[in-house]
């Protein structure tokens, strides 16, 4: 019964995410629309995105990233970002760049949860010491121990949290080979996929004519996985049986 309440409870915490994913993007102001910032800068476009994805992946959550990565792709595949004669050899570039930048950013929030955790964490009285309990870092540390792998890897796909789990795996004190692999794996899944799936969508013009409606469904799609890793640690909770119910 606990776990069902705790499963629905997650459920709502990720329907919650989705809607804050898909609302905060349309009210940012204009000057972080994908569209206009990738013509702003011009022929500094990747490099440009490069740098906002790695500030978004674990500095600054509110910054564009899916959405940003999704037009990069529709660019190039467009031809209005090229750093070749070759779109199909520009795309590569483009992933490889947008990839290290991830994992770059991902790796710098990393080292600022350490930096900030010890000072943020430590010992004190009265109501800071209750929000800032060194109890929720021993939480937070046995939960990447168990779930550390997939939970960097799906939450990649996540906007917002994203930015805020590497955060956390520092403030944890994760280890660090683990979290830059599964960060690396996470973010070719992430800023290659994309960036890759803006290319071939992209020349669809149904896509491109509707470049709102695309990045609603690019954050839907997104949150999928973590949904489907809830409902399969319900069913396979709900599949134990404990030893008081054989014992009856």
């Amino acid at each position: 019964m606990g776990g069902s309440k705790r499963d629905a409870g997650n459920l709502v915490h990720v329907t919650t995410l989705f809607e804050l994913a898909v609302l905060v993007p349309l009210l940012l102001p204009d000057w972080l629309d994908p569209e206009y910032l990738i013509t702003a800068m011009g022929n500094w476009a990747l490099w440009g995105c490069a740098l906002i994805i790695f500030a978004e992946c674990g500095l600054f959550s509110l910054l564009p990233g899916d959405s940003l990565l999704f037009t990069i792709g529709m660019f190039v595949a467009l031809g209005t970002v090229s750093l070749t004669d070759s779109k199909a050899s520009t795309l590569v570039w483009a992933c490889v760049v947008l990839t290290l930048a991830a994992v770059l950013g991902n790796l710098s929030g990393y080292f600022l949860g350490r930096w900030v955790g010890p000072p943020l964490f430590k010992p004190r009285d009265g109501f800071m010491g209750k929000v800032f309990n060194q109890k929720y870092v021993d939480q937070t540390h046995e939960f990447f121990d168990k779930y550390g792998s997939r939970a960097l890897i799906l939450a990649r796909f996540v906007p917002m949290v994203r930015t805020f789990v590497t955060l956390v795996a520092g403030v944890a004190h994760m280890n660090l080979r683990r979290f830059m692999t599964y960060s690396a794996i996470g973010g070719v899944l992430w800023a290659s996929g994309v960036t890759v799936l803006g290319f071939f969508l992209g020349q669809i013009p149904v896509v491109h004519n509707n470049i709102e409606v695309a990045f609603i469904l690019i954050v839907f799609i997104s949150i999928l996985p973590m949904v489907a890793e809830v409902l399969l640690a319900r069913r396979r909770r709900g599949g134990q049986v404990s030893p008081a119910t054989i014992g009856d």
